[in-house]
């Protein structure tokens, strides 16, 4: 048998993979979620990126880093200051756990716990640490004005009654105090709450042990940290007093008699009990048990209801309320100077204004005003403005600006506005279209405000006329506008589209600018891209290195993202200066911290209003002026005495020039802002009144005056409140204040200045009597000064008696201008102190339905005292209300030498007797005046009854009242030639100096309303 040999070895292994290591797969998830993250937020590092671009393209990177700068520094400091509290805590914790733990229910838990974190205590704690901190300190970033402000602190150099403190203190230390206080309070809870966990979970604590829960050592950590709670409140009261001076409690905002008498003494209570609770818990260290924290709190809460509650609360019920008038006096007089003082209302010059009786000789005398009074405003020109001067479809007026220009050597108020781009009705709306080939707008349109056509249509300014100054654009693309929202690039290979105003047609351009951002890298271009999702940043190739990326074009936007600590008025206004065409908008600097200043009126603003927040302190102490062309913004300081401003130019020096840097002649078209002139009249209301007694019993209050409707649609329009009591009340809108040019009582020099009228207050507007007018200059040698001029009685008709006269006196006028397919659209009605008296001026205008319908001056109303004149102009009306006296306002621009509209367009009006004006598409004006008529008398009347029946079917069929109005004058020419051949002597047209047209709708016969013109 064979002996069995020992086995075969075993044939070798195959060496064994090698695995990879626990730091291989940290690299790899930590680099796979490094790339996630990339693209997760490319956009937003490319937004970031180009936001710097844009700071840097105006020379304002300083700006951007100093922001950025405050939030990083905030960040930082809080966050570390969360993480070095929390952990060191924690590290206390840690050395204070006990070396033995009794044995117990939550042993096993914890003994997981500790197993679970061995050695890598101090890993856990930082990470908690570090996790809680980065929570409690990002968000602080967004304090980052308040931060700013309270490193550049700036006195005001006047304090308030109650504490005797800087104003300034309020406004630039008082806030951040008061949340540095507060986050450290909220912070240290947090901590308390984490650290009580670990001490839990180190054995110091023992919800279900037998004998003591807490360990004294542990006691005495949570005791330390809970008195340090109760000095932060303590501190916290501190800072309350203060916020005394903003309180809303009382019949005025401010520190009132319960502030002072009642919730102050709680205050210092509330402070005496905070210590007190300190120090029990200090001494609670070496108490056993927990009973002095409990007395400390509960003594705490029950002061703070009692005493910081209950009893303020039965002091205002059982003390001021009975007599308010009397406990609240002083407190209303703080008010009414703080309030004055921080609207700017403090220095506002009021004078008494005796109405007297109103004759021809005083209206020549003072015929330059009259003369000024406007036919043209920003709400009645919009649509004849894109009707008459769109020129393209693709061009808008987004807003028409009152200004004052020289126009023939003499200054004038105009209506101007910037024809921009309208991105939603491009002719090529491709992403080359949009961006490449139409970017811009172009040019201005402008039309003396006191002045119009014979045919009713705005005196249009023909910018292409040589000779032109002050107006005249030579570098008119707009590139930065209102409502722009898109980006452009120019400097392509791809022209672009313009206008050739004197062929009124298209051409190409290349922007000549160096606004904007260079895309010469792939790396912009890329992140451009990205920014606006939109690829053919980097696929088209019309792109070369030379191009340039324009965008935040929005004219508001611009000013805000450049400057974000300051609030913008809601209109933006067009200027022309040296050729190019600028915006200027106002800035504001505000704070709702001014002590005992009441809180301002806003609901009379606009919706985009930078005003339209809570705040009690305001200035215009800035102009920002943007270039439409290539994008530059400057921002003049014209108010260096506020301290606000200095602060933000310490913060920000090179963001801030001063007014001497401006341009020549640009100081000439800055105008009193309507913002704050709305929030300065509406505020006067009450404000006007000095004597504490009278401003709490209110008769003595105004009311901004109702607002005047436009339509006969307003008119008839009734809006109603009910309130809680169910008692239905109207309430008007108030009117707007308007720009106009003006001689005012007692001046001899003309000034372009806003005005605003009050009436007697009334809770239901039934009292419309004018009681005052305020005005704002904006001439730059009183630049900002106020005043008001008191009507004495009787009374005259306010602005809404006015219009409701107009509306009764000429309601058959109206009657028939509103209907056939047409409407009356009132524009601004004036008020003109003349001599020692008033009167009112209002256009009238006619337009036809239809969205291409332009409309036409028709009338021109004067409201004399309680009655009402109307004529086909201002003369006209004046003379119907001086019967026998003749005026001159050179108002309506003569026949044939009119300035040119400078656009197509065409209308139909009169000078009577059949005359007729054509407005050429090239803007020329042409009068055609027709032969005498010839004939007998039948022929003449039966011309002139066949003319009115023609004009009689085709205004029915038609809507045209123009031509109806032309076809009667022309037949009362015909009847007076008539007449002339009966009687032997000439017989002027039968014509009215109140009306051209027949009273009533024309239904009657020919024959029958020949008879009545004759």
């Amino acid at each position: 048998m064979r002996v069995p040999q020992d086995p075969p070895p075993r044939p070798p292994r195959a060496p064994r993979k090698r695995r990879m290591s626990n730091k291989g797969r940290i690299a790899i998830i930590v680099t796979f979620a490094v790339i996630v993250g990339f693209f997760v937020s490319a956009r937003g590092i490319a937004g970031f990126y180009t936001d710097y671009l844009w700071f840097d393209s105006l020379g304002q990177g300083d700006v951007f880093k100093g922001i950025l700068g405050a939030k990083i520094q905030l960040a930082v400091i809080f966050t570390a200051t969360f993480f070095v509290l929390l952990y060191a805590n924690l590290f206390l914790a840690g050395r204070l756990a006990p070396k033995f733990r009794a044995t117990g229910p939550e042993e096993a838990f914890i003994e997981r716990y500790q197993q679970a974190v061995g050695r890598r205590t101090w890993l856990v704690n930082g990470a908690v640490a570090l996790l809680f901190g980065l929570i409690a300190g990002i968000g602080v970033s967004g304090q980052w004005q308040q931060w700013l402000l309270f490193q550049h602190y700036k006195s005001f150099g006047i304090k308030d009654p109650q504490f005797d403190t800087d104003i300034g203190f309020y406004v630039f230390r008082l806030p951040f105090l008061t949340f540095l206080v507060s986050w450290l309070f909220a912070s240290l809870v947090i901590v308390l709450i984490i650290t009580a966990v670990a001490h839990y979970l180190n054995g110091g604590i023992r919800l279900q042990a037998q004998g003591r829960h807490v360990l004294p050592y542990v006691k005495a950590h949570l005791s330390v940290l809970l008195g340090v709670l109760a000095l932060l409140k303590a501190g916290g009261y501190w800072l309350q007093r203060y916020q005394l001076t903003v309180s809303a409690r009382g019949v005025v905002n401010g520190a009132t008699y319960t502030d002072v008498k009642a919730q102050l003494p709680a205050i210092y209570l509330l402070i005496l009990i905070s210590v007190l609770a300190f120090v029990l818990l200090i001494v609670n260290i070496w108490q056993r048990g927990w009973r002095l924290p409990v007395i400390a709190v509960g003594l705490w809460g029950l002061v703070a209801l009692v005493a910081g509650a209950i009893y303020p609360t039965v002091i205002q019920r059982i003390v001021v309320q009975p007599t308010e008038s009397s406990k609240e006096e002083p407190y209303i007089a703080r008010n009414i100077a703080a309030t004055r003082a921080a609207l700017g209302i403090d220095k506002v010059e009021t004078q008494p204004y005796t109405v007297g009786q109103l004759d021809a000789a005083g209206v020549k005398a003072d015929s330059e005003t009259v003369a000024d009074s406007r036919l043209l405003d920003p709400s009645s020109s919009a649509s004849t403005f894109q009707n008459l001067q769109q020129i393209k479809g693709y061009y808008t007026f987004n807003d028409i600006d009152v200004d004052r220009y020289k126009v023939d050597g003499t200054d004038r108020a105009v209506v101007i506005a910037a024809r921009e781009l309208k991105s939603s009705d491009l002719p090529l709306n491709s992403w080359e279209g949009r961006h490449l080939g139409y970017t811009h707008g172009y040019g201005v349109a402008v039309a003396p405000a006191s002045k119009i056509e014979a045919n009713g249509t705005p005196a249009f300014v023909d910018l292409t006329k040589p000779g032109i100054t002050g107006i005249a654009v030579t570098r008119p693309e707009v590139y930065f506008g209102e409502n722009l929202e898109s980006y452009a690039v120019v400097n392509t290979k791809r022209e672009e589209i313009t206008l050739d105003l004197n062929r009124q047609s298209e051409t190409t351009t290349t922007y000549q600018g160096t606004g904007g951002v260079s895309m010469g890298s792939t790396l912009k271009r890329l992140a451009f891209a990205l920014r606006f999702g939109e690829p053919n940043l980097v696929l088209s190739n019309l792109i070369t290195p030379e191009s340039r990326i324009l965008y935040v074009r929005d004219v508001r936007d611009r000013v805000k993202q450049l400057a974000p600590f300051l609030d913008f008025d809601a209109n933006p206004y067009t200027v022309v200066l040296n050729g190019r065409i600028y915006w200027i908008i106002d800035a504001y600097t505000t704070t709702d911290r001014y002590p005992n200043a009441q809180t301002a009126e806003t609901a009379v603003l606009p919706g985009n209003s930078g005003l339209r927040h809570s705040f009690n302190y305001v200035r215009n102490s800035v102009k920002a002026v943007i270039d439409a062309y290539d994008g530059s913004v400057n921002y003049y300081v014209v108010d260096d005495t506020d301290p606000l401003i200095r602060s933000y130019r310490d913060q920000f020096p090179k963001l801030f020039s001063t007014v001497d840097q401006a341009p020549a002649g640009l100081v000439d078209h800055f105008r009193y802002p309507e913002d704050i002139f709305n929030v300065q009249t509406t505020m006067w209301n009450r404000y006007h009144i000095d004597d504490p007694n009278a401003f709490y019993a209110g008769t003595a209050a105004w009311n901004v005056a109702q607002n005047p409707p436009r339509t006969q649609d307003e008119a008839n329009a009734t809006l109603s409140t009910t309130n809680a009591l169910g008692v239905v009340r109207t309430k008007e809108r108030r009117v707007d204040p308007y720009y106009t040019l003006m001689r005012l009582p007692g001046s001899s020099t003309t000034e372009f200045l806003s005005l605003r009228t009050f009436v007697q207050f009334s809770e239901d507007d039934t009292r419309k009597q004018l009681v005052a007018f305020m005005t704002a200059s904006s001439d730059p040698k009183t630049y900002g000064r106020l005043r008001v001029y008191q009507v004495s009685d009787p009374l005259p008709f306010g602005p809404a008696l006015v219009a409701s006269d107009l509306s009764r006196r000429f309601a058959d006028d109206l009657t028939l201008l509103d209907s056939n397919g047409s409407k009356v659209i009132f524009g601004d009605l004036q008020l003109l102190p003349i001599g020692s008296s008033i009167a009112y001026v209002r256009p009238w205008f006619v337009q036809a339905t239809g969205n291409t319908s332009v409309p036409e001056l028709r009338f021109v109303s004067v409201t004399i005292g309680e009655v009402s004149y109307k004529g086909r102009t201002l003369d006209e009306a004046m003379a119907s209300a001086f019967p026998g006296t003749t005026f001159d306002f050179g108002q309506v621009v003569p026949t044939g030498t009119g300035s040119g509209s400078g656009t197509g367009g065409t209308g139909t009006g009169g000078t009577g007797g059949g005359t007729t004006t054509t407005t050429a598409p090239g803007g020329s004006t042409t009068t055609t005046t027709p032969k005498p008529p010839s004939g007998s008398v039948e022929e003449l009347l039966s011309k002139a009854n066949t003319l009115l029946s023609k004009a009689e079917a085709d205004l029915k069929r038609t809507g045209d009242l123009g031509a109806y109005q032309a076809a009667v004058r022309e037949a009362q020419a015909l009847v007076a030639q008539a007449a002339s051949l009966i009687t032997g002597t000439t017989v002027k047209p039968a014509t009215s100096s109140a009306t051209t047209v027949p009273s009533t709708p024309p239904t009657a016969t020919g024959n029958t309303t020949t008879t009545a013109s004759a």
